[in-house]
């Protein structure tokens, strides 16, 4: 199944349902910055994180944006501080 890199940023009223985001997109990203997570993602796991967004927040308070990056975007991505994005391999034994 083939990735693509998703920014996922958030910003939340409450701090009970800000916490409960952040630790649900723990399981799909990688947390970089305060409200913003770099997610690679298949087309089924991108189903599911929107599913999961709208099971938490509160549509009147609260914002979540899903901005997908090309690989060719992704190559120009500047980084300082930090290094660029990249997907984390996980080997099964």
């Amino acid at each position: 199944m083939t990735t693509q890199l998703y920014i996922v940023a958030y910003d939340i009223s409450s701090d009970k349902r800000r916490t409960k985001v952040h630790k649900a997109l723990c399981g799909f990203g990688e947390w970089t910055q305060f409200s913003l997570f770099e997610c690679y993602l298949t087309e089924r796991e991108l189903v599911k994180l929107r599913l999961r967004m709208t099971e938490l927040l509160d549509p009147t308070e609260d914002r979540v944006r899903i901005y997908p990056l090309c690989a060719a975007c992704q190559k120009q991505v500047e980084t300082v501080g930090s290094p660029p994005p990249q997907e984390k391999t996980v080997y099964f034994a």
